[in-house]
């Protein structure tokens, strides 16, 4: 007798991670699944908005810890302390206040909109730089190097050292993979470990700013004097860590994810080299169609919830399904059809709640640019392989590498 391999670990096998939108479509038939003792599975919109505002879901590490009895918890079990997002209010709050206030409203509303000129200057030398290739790899070239290079800079990070660093982010960000079918103690440890020396590595510079402040916000985030009172050297370290990664990987995936999504609707392509005004629409469609963060897996109930029916006990895992519930049927007309002109874009692509993306107005900002710039720069770009080979991250999910041919690139 065969046994069907289960919904969740066919959504975190590799082999799927092309196109999962199918098994989406069939976990929305049992909107809260819970499979062999494992995390319950959130996958229609509305729940999932829910729940990403309701207090009973913790986001609290120590929480996450406790509830976790198969090592697939991802807590951050190293010397720093849990960065804002892996913590629930009243700190989560404050911390979050004291990283905003350099960053955008209402302290400073201007600081991305300022840096557009400066987000073009990145993306007009990468695409220079480019040559006369008939062949490119839009994530090494492009997809890549432009958001490190943003956030190195916003940040204070010398950027020849992304080498560096690359080699403790990967790690970390493979840490974040469930892989419902694994053993994920090792990479764990791994993620723990790299963790640990990418703080060790920042606190050489926040140590530096401390004594000689420049205009970024590693020496902001260490002066911070706002009625949240100051950070601890801890928690500047833990938030930088946050930053740093965070600041690139979703825009890497956004970029990458947006191009291959373009390249497969070549109309759309065309209608953006012509009106650069789209990138607004197409962007937002995008985070809805092809969101860089698939899912949220980190989160637990405390307090029994019930939820259509179910009744999800204390102290469970919950996992929210951010790409699925953006395909969901009951929430958008036509889900699986890609439309720049869709009226209604209330996506959850940058997730809801006080754990929305921290860094969502920069990285909508790049990836507007960086996408209208490619239209208009690129002549007759062409995909190359179809599909492409993918991250094995189920949670950040994007290309690996996107390979395009291309006539020329255009001054």
């Amino acid at each position: 007798m065969t046994h069907a391999t289960p919904l969740l670990r066919q959504i975190t096998d590799y082999a799927n991670r092309a196109d999962p939108y199918p098994l989406y479509e069939k976990l929305r038939e049992t909107p809260v699944l819970q499979e062999e003792g494992g995390p319950y599975v959130i996958s229609s919109y509305y729940d999932i908005l829910h729940l990403l505002h309701d207090p009973r879901i913790s986001s609290d590490a120590a929480n996450i810890t406790a509830a976790s009895t198969d090592g697939r918890s991802g807590a951050e079990e190293t010397g720093l302390p849990p960065s804002f997002i892996r913590l629930d209010p009243p700190e989560h709050d404050r911390l979050r206040r004291i990283a905003t206030r350099p960053f955008g409203p209402p302290h400073s509303p201007h600081r991305v909109d300022s840096m557009r000129g400066e987000l073009a200057e990145i993306i007009s030398g990468l695409l220079d730089d480019l040559g006369d290739a008939g062949e490119i790899d839009l994530v090494d070239q492009f997809a890549y190097p432009f958001p490190v290079t943003v956030i190195c800079r916003l940040l204070g990070v010398p950027r020849e050292d992304e080498p560096r660093f690359r080699s403790w982010v990967d790690p970390i960000v493979a840490g974040l993979d469930p892989d419902a079918g694994g053993d994920t103690t090792e990479r764990r440890r791994e993620a723990q470990e790299a963790r640990l020396q990418l703080g060790t590595y920042l606190a050489g510079l926040v140590e530096q700013r401390g004594k000689e402040p420049r205009e970024d916000m590693l020496s902001e985030l260490v002066a911070s004097r706002g009625g949240d009172g100051p950070m601890t050297t801890m928690e500047v370290l833990s938030t930088a860590v946050l930053l740093l990664i965070a600041g690139h990987e979703t825009t890497v995936n956004l970029i990458a994810n947006g191009m291959l999504t373009l390249l497969r609707h070549p109309d759309v392509l065309d209608r953006l080299r012509d009106d650069p005004a789209l990138a607004v629409n197409i962007v937002e469609e995008l985070l809805r169609y092809e969101p860089p963060v698939q899912l949220v897996p980190q989160r637990t109930c405390i307090a029994d919830i019930e939820l259509r029916g179910v009744t999800i006990p204390k102290g469970s895992l919950i996992w929210l399904v951010l790409a699925s519930g953006n395909r969901d049927p009951e929430r958008f007309p036509d889900p699986d059809r890609f439309d720049p002109d869709r009226e209604d874009i209330q996506h959850l692509g940058l997730g809801s709640g006080i754990h929305s993306c921290f860094g969502a107005p920069l990285a909508r900002l790049e990836a507007q640019l960086a996408l209208s710039a490619l239209a208009r720069r690129l002549d007759n770009p062409r995909l190359l392989e179809d599909p492409p080979p993918y991250r094995h991250n189920a949670v950040l999910r994007g290309p690996r590498h996107l390979r395009i041919g291309v006539d020329g690139v255009r001054p």
